[in-house]
């Protein structure tokens, strides 16, 4: 099928990566963060969770968050909502796109959402419904589409029936979750394939983890197949919770990097956005786990 000439990145790091911090990060950090990204020429940002304060209190300013918000033309910033009270909250702060995620995975989505998989599709019908019929687009994320933590590994049919079951209730596109980064190559190109018979692949997203050092690899084979829009975190910020050692999402840069090679057009300034992933982790004090964010930073201390 052969790589897309243009790829479009959607930017989670400012809600699946700071969600997982231990400490609540500062409001003001958050807007500035979410700037700097759209600055960087990121058009599709993730940019709060409507979860309750109790199970996530990360996410507790989401209100905050989403009004403060600089808001810049062609830019999409979007919230997950995996419940009617939190798309309401997020419906009143003028959200543009919400997301809801199901997990391929029957034991981990008792231990993500504390329901069986059929139950959490019910949950979101109504969820579906009432932002379709507010003009809100709706993204459907799929969890553990190559392995779970819980139950090892995930035959693919079972991540194309959940799949097709949100993209039939409405979802405009379905993002497959390799949640704690056990994949291979191989593996996801037969994930594709699973999935693909019933979505078209311009309605399929690529979320790969690098736990394993995997995700690179992983992206450039569902790239060759199709794939044109990939989720990624700016210095591989976030993890799994549920997931031991499951580490953050694929870093935003080296994507970047990757597609730069490939001649394939992001509209994303690597420059910039390699300056905000290590003002982000200096900000946290966390390592960066963007390898091309690491040398582009050493390379300009030592001109």
């Amino acid at each position: 099928m052969g790589v897309p000439k243009r790829v479009s990145i959607v930017e989670v790091g400012p809600r699946d990566g700071l969600q997982n911090e231990a400490e609540p990060i500062a409001t003001g950090a958050k807007l500035e963060l979410i700037d700097r990204l759209g600055a960087a020429g990121l058009k599709r940002i993730e940019a709060a969770s409507f979860v309750s304060p109790k199970w996530v209190p990360q996410m507790a300013d989401h209100r905050e968050v989403m009004t403060g918000i600089r808001r810049r033309p062609g830019v999409i910033y979007s919230a997950l909502t995996p419940n009617l009270k939190g798309l309401e909250a997020a419906l009143a702060c003028g959200v543009e796109e919400v997301a809801v995620f199901a997990a391929a995975s029957e034991a981990f989505s008792q231990k993500n959402i504390n329901c069986s998989i059929a139950e959490s599709l019910e949950r979101f019908a109504p969820v579906i419904e009432r932002a379709r019929e507010s003009n809100v687009r709706v993204r459907g994320y799929v969890s553990c589409v190559l392995g779970c933590p819980y139950e090892g590994n995930i035959a693919p049919q079972r991540v194309a029936e959940v799949s097709r079951a949100l993209y039939e209730m409405g979802c405009y596109e379905i993002s497959l979750g390799d949640t704690i980064g056990v994949g291979t190559p191989l593996k996801a190109k037969r994930l594709l394939d699973a999935v693909s018979r019933d979505i078209p692949r311009d309605k399929l997203a690529a979320h790969f983890h690098d736990t394993y050092g995997q995700a690179l690899a992983n992206l450039y084979a569902v790239l060759e197949e199709g794939i044109g829009v990939i989720d990624s975190a700016v210095a591989g910020l976030g993890g799994c919770p549920y997931a031991k050692g499951a580490t953050g999402n694929v870093a935003t840069e080296d994507v970047i990097y990757l597609l730069n090679g490939l001649g394939i057009d992001s509209g994303v300034d690597l420059d910039n956005l390699a300056e905000t992933g290590v003002w982000i982790t200096q900000t946290l004090d966390r390592p960066n786990r963007s390898k091309v964010g690491v040398a582009l930073a050493a390379k300009r201390t030592s001109r």
